[in-house]
């Protein structure tokens, strides 16, 4: 651990909590956009393409994980080795 700015001590947990509620986040704004009335009505094909539709949105959360843990990683690993 090292001293902020501030000279206060932030461990890697907490920007492990932080990633985390970002990810939940925006999982849960996904969802509650995809299922709204508006898009619904706006978009009326959209319930009728969800295997499409979820297989997209599953394909671009795994990279888009994936990619995030990756770069938590090599922060924590380069912050905690200065």
């Amino acid at each position: 651990m090292k001293l902020t700015e501030s000279g206060a001590v932030m461990s890697s947990n907490a920007y492990y909590l932080i990633f985390t509620v970002i990810l939940l986040a925006a999982v849960l704004f996904t969802v509650m956009i995809g299922h709204s009335r508006t898009n619904k009505e706006g978009n009326p094909e959209y319930d009728n393409k969800t295997k499409g539709n979820w297989s997209r949105l599953t394909y671009f959360y795994v990279i888009a994980i994936a990619l995030g843990v990756l770069a938590l990683i090599i922060y924590v690993v380069n912050r905690t080795s200065m």
